[in-house]
């Protein structure tokens, strides 16, 4: 059980991960289906490709792994 002290953390989900657990650690931060959130990286990546692109590989580098 959390308490309401335990801080939540953004980190990469391996377990329901996709390519690289991205956007379903995002999900389960958010407390959302990971569908949603790879729907709107995908959006993101066709209208937004300069800036999606770099925020997914800087994502993949900086946030810490969840087994």
């Amino acid at each position: 059980m959390k308490t309401i002290y335990e801080k939540k953390r953004v980190s990469r989900d391996l377990g329901r991960a996709v390519i690289s657990g991205v956007c379903a650690g995002v999900a389960r931060y958010a407390d959302i289906d990971p569908v949603w959130v790879r729907a709107g990286a995908a959006l993101g990546l066709v209208f937004m490709p300069m800036i999606t692109l770099p925020a997914y590989v800087a994502a993949v580098i900086l946030l810490p792994r969840r087994a």
